[in-house]
């Protein structure tokens, strides 16, 4: 398994800036970083490709759906080609940093809610668009894990049951979901059964704690959770995502209104004692 680490903490845009980062990452041991595509071009994403090759790094890349005019899950053609159009950009940049999995809930934009749960027509619309860029990624080298989030942040996936019926609906070998442990703290009866009833669809995980602060600091079962991960064969992606109060915008699309940690080195270099503490 690789161990990944995801840039959101930080910021929402990689740049030059940014840089240094990841030759810190490295010296503690991480395989890669997951890489938030949300603006910017293939050029800009190629120059990011290239520092991370040179610390040694590699990559999966997030990314979700931008408005509601790119709704791959909407009624409206134009709407779904242009959430098509957007889920290829965000492949297109990812190739050009080797990127292996793109994950996100790449389906519906966030905190938009339409008063019900999805409809049978939603669930083929996107399936469409899905199909068509899993397509496209395996072109790309890269691999697409849709996320299923909290009932507070959207409702076409909110449970691994249902990311699960909605792989096989797509029906794409190159499309699969992800396993989230701060969304199915909130959502699932049994979060390990969660994980282990749906192993055969899982081709990422997301390691965060349940206030989305310093993995191992909360009361995610990790242990219980790891003894499974260990046992099941997954081989890909192990990549802590936290979130605190840097930027704002962010902050407030995920709710983080405190300190949930005193400073990001100990997320990176705590998180990733736990990590592999755990692994066999």
């Amino acid at each position: 398994m690789k161990i990944g680490f995801n840039l959101l903490i930080w910021t929402t845009h990689v740049t030059e800036a940014h840089f240094p980062l990841f030759e810190k990452l490295k010296a503690v041991g991480y395989d890669g970083v997951e890489v938030p595509l949300f603006e910017g071009d293939v050029a800009h994403f190629e120059k990011v490709g290239q520092a991370l090759k040179d610390a040694g790094l590699l990559s999966t890349t997030v990314t979700c759906i931008p408005d509601a005019e790119s709704s791959v899950i909407s009624s409206d053609p134009a709407c779904r080609a242009k959430g098509l159009d957007h889920i290829k950009w965000a492949l297109d940049c990812g190739q050009k940093m080797g990127a292996e999995t793109m994950c996100g809930p790449f389906h519906q934009p966030l905190g938009v809610f339409s008063g019900s749960g999805a409809t049978e027509d939603e669930k083929n619309f996107g399936a469409e668009v899905h199909r068509a860029a899993a397509a496209y990624g395996a072109s790309a080298g890269t691999v697409l894990a849709i996320e299923s989030l909290n009932r507070f942040e959207c409702y076409f996936l909110n449970l691994m049951a249902d990311a699960n019926a909605y792989v096989k609906l797509v029906d794409h070998p190159n499309f699969g979901t992800m396993y989230d442990t701060f969304h199915s703290n909130i959502e699932e009866k049994d979060t390990i059964a969660a994980f282990t009833d749906n192993i055969p669809v899982i081709n990422h995980i997301h390691i965060s704690e349940n206030d989305r602060g310093t993995p191992g600091k909360g009361h995610v079962p990790f242990a219980a959770l790891f003894e499974k991960i260990n046992a099941s064969g997954y081989d890909r992606w192990l990549t802590i995502e936290a979130f605190g109060r840097a930027l704002p915008d962010l902050a407030a699309a995920t709710c983080v209104w405190r300190d949930f940690f005193p400073d990001a080195q100990e997320v990176y270099e705590e998180g990733f004692k736990m990590i592999k503490g755990y692994l066999k």
